[in-house]
């Protein structure tokens, strides 16, 4: 068996249209082609790309990655690509590399094939969205037509499909929720970063005219100002680890619904056919032959579809969980640094106090 090829990308806000905002990647980094970590992240978020062959004993990898988008302005259009790198070391390739650059329909191209092909296979999210999505109730009221839709025209949906379906309505509500909720506590802090970044220059302008208690006012102001580099780590950490995922798996909500509506399609026709058997709305020995097939094809996506799940599933919840947990101690780190800078401070201000006490007394 092959070892997988990893690839690791962030997520890039881009316009190609000037109603909407295209998600793809940038930063992609590649590591040693012959090595594989279990510590590495396996997550729809990091988008990583795994190629195992099964029939092939001997190391087999295919690596790719997406960066560097580039805009082009024409006469008539305005457009971005991206540039698409493959290493490989497969010997049926005629070179162990290749580069172009691709339009972002193209690759919505190459996820509609791939849909086509592999209709129950979670594929990641790569539609577009607008920059002013609709609110929260509004998208629960979506997920709920949109759940109740797929639901319509099929008789005999295996229960596990049921549960299935009750996850994703219930995840996408929670998922959109805790979007909402991350960014709005981004919003807040960087609005109280700002305020905090005035107060340490007034100390100083303030220090100026007080000459009693300079030394303090100065203190004050320092402290202020390693408060606000706690801060701005603190930020950081949150828009490059939480935010990401959490909206990455609201696009994923989006890529999951649609996955349960394509396998309710291909048992639906099953139904359409049995019926018209039962019926006898058709020829018969006609209609027999393709409800075989099609009793071939909904086993066939019901199982693409459960072992999909499954892996998909065990990833959302280590993503999540590892995300929480990174944030939860990020957090502890940056109250204990803002700590840290105001102890000290109070600590020199004691023994400054006890100096001039013992002074006084001499």
């Amino acid at each position: 068996r092959g070892s997988p090829g990893l690839l690791r990308v962030d997520v890039l806000d881009l316009d190609e249209d000037e109603d909407d905002l295209e998600v793809f990647s940038k930063d992609a980094s590649l590591i040693d082609m012959n090595s594989f970590s279990p510590m590495m992240p396996t997550s729809p978020l990091s988008m990583i790309n795994q190629v195992k062959f099964e029939d092939e004993p001997e190391l087999k990898d295919l690596f790719i990655t997406v960066d560097e988008p580039e805009s082009h302005v024409t006469t008539i259009e305005t457009f971005i690509t991206y540039k698409v790198i493959t290493k490989t070391s497969r010997g049926e390739f005629d070179s162990s590399e290749f580069e172009v650059r691709r339009r972002y329909q193209d690759f919505l191209w190459l996820k509609g094939k791939l849909e086509d092909a592999h209709p129950t296979l979670i594929i990641p999210e790569l539609s577009s969205h607008k920059k002013q999505g609709p609110g929260l109730l509004t998208r629960m009221g979506q997920t709920v037509r949109a759940v109740a839709s797929s639901m319509r025209g099929v008789k005999n949906r295996p229960e596990e499909f049921m549960e299935i379906n009750n996850f994703i309505e219930i995840f996408s509500q929670k998922i959109n929720l805790i979007d909402k909720i991350s960014q709005r506590i981004y919003k807040e802090e960087r609005d109280y970063l700002d305020e905090m970044k005035e107060y340490g220059p007034i100390h100083i302008l303030w220090s100026a005219s007080e000459e009693d208690v300079v030394d303090t006012l100065k203190g004050v102001a320092t402290c202020i100002e390693q408060c606000c580099k706690a801060t701005e780590k603190w930020m950081s950490g949150l828009s490059e680890s939480l935010l990401p995922i959490v909206h990455e798996y609201v696009l994923y909500s989006d890529t999951l619904m649609g996955v349960m509506k394509r396998r309710d399609q291909i048992q639906a026709e099953l139904d359409s056919k049995v019926e018209a058997l039962t019926y006898k709305k058709a020829d018969t020995d006609l209609l027999t032959e393709e409800i075989g097939k099609l009793e071939d094809k909904v086993e066939c996506a019901n199982n693409a579809l459960k072992a999909d799940w499954e892996r998909w599933k065990q990833n959302m919840q280590n993503d999540i969980k590892s995300a929480f947990t990174d944030v939860a101690e990020e957090n502890v780190h940056y109250y204990e640094q803002c700590l840290a800078a105001w102890e000290s401070f109070l600590t020199s201000q004691t023994d400054l106090n006890l100096e001039e006490h013992s002074e006084d007394k001499l």
